[in-house]
């Protein structure tokens, strides 16, 4: 069975658009300050309206400035899947995410022991959350096609870095050929034009998750049509 979140991309991309993901994330460690005094929720909505299939929600206080409240407060003002970003750790995160509201939630390869993520996995499973595992390298994808996940994400930049490195798209060039069979692949992070989001989407991605670029644009709305309509790519 296909999940409410999965299933908000495929459908997008069905229709004929790049299924963006557009990333709620109130702060940079490389950009700085991403609101430049927006309201998160006005914009959550705003990109609600301009097509996006589902949002992710930063919530990770430290470094990039969210909170669970905002995950909650954003799930009252969209219908949208949500995926809950952040350094997820133990069953009470996962608790927490899906009493907030959220649909997906991320796990990090990078930033917990593979036998503590699958056994996350299988919980986020059981209690309804779908996982997205997030991967930056060979090994991590291997992992996550051994554990049967469905929906893989591949972060170009180094989080255990806090993404500070000038990752490219070049990482998920380098990783979808591997792309495990059944599996929705979705390129996160460093893409900053549309032509990059094109170019992840040809390398066999099935959707890209922004941030920052669209919240550095004059016109959030704008941009995000930018990356989605960019010819056909069914």
């Amino acid at each position: 069975m296909i999940s409410e979140f999965s299933q908000a991309l495929i459908s997008k991309k069905q229709a004929g658009f790049i299924p963006v993901i557009p990333d709620i994330k109130c702060n940079s460690p490389k950009e700085g300050d991403l609101l430049r005094g927006r309201d998160p929720l006005a914009m959550a909505k705003l990109l609600e309206e301009a097509g996006a299939p589902a949002l992710s929600v930063v919530t990770e206080q430290k470094y990039f400035g969210g909170s669970i409240k905002l995950l909650e407060k954003i799930a009252t003002v969209t219908t949208l899947p949500l995926l809950r970003k952040d350094f997820i750790s133990n069953i009470d995160d996962l608790k927490i995410t899906k009493d907030c509201g959220a649909a997906a939630i991320l796990l990090i390869c990078a930033k917990l022991p593979f036998a503590k993520l699958a056994k996350l996995y299988e919980q986020a499973i059981q209690i309804g959350l779908e996982p997205l595992v997030e991967v930056h390298s060979t090994e991590e994808l291997t992992f996550a096609a051994n554990i049967g996940a469905t929906l893989i994400g591949i972060n170009n930049r180094d989080i255990t870095n806090l993404e500070k490195d000038d990752g490219t798209v070049s990482v998920t060039k380098s990783l979808a050929i591997n792309k495990p069979q059944n599996a929705l692949l979705v390129s996160e992070s460093a893409i900053q034009t549309p032509a990059e989001a094109r170019a992840a989407i040809d390398a066999g991605a099935d959707a890209v998750l922004i941030g920052t670029a669209i919240w550095q644009a004059d016109d959030m709305h704008k941009c995000f049509l930018a990356f989605s309509k960019i010819g056909d790519i069914i």
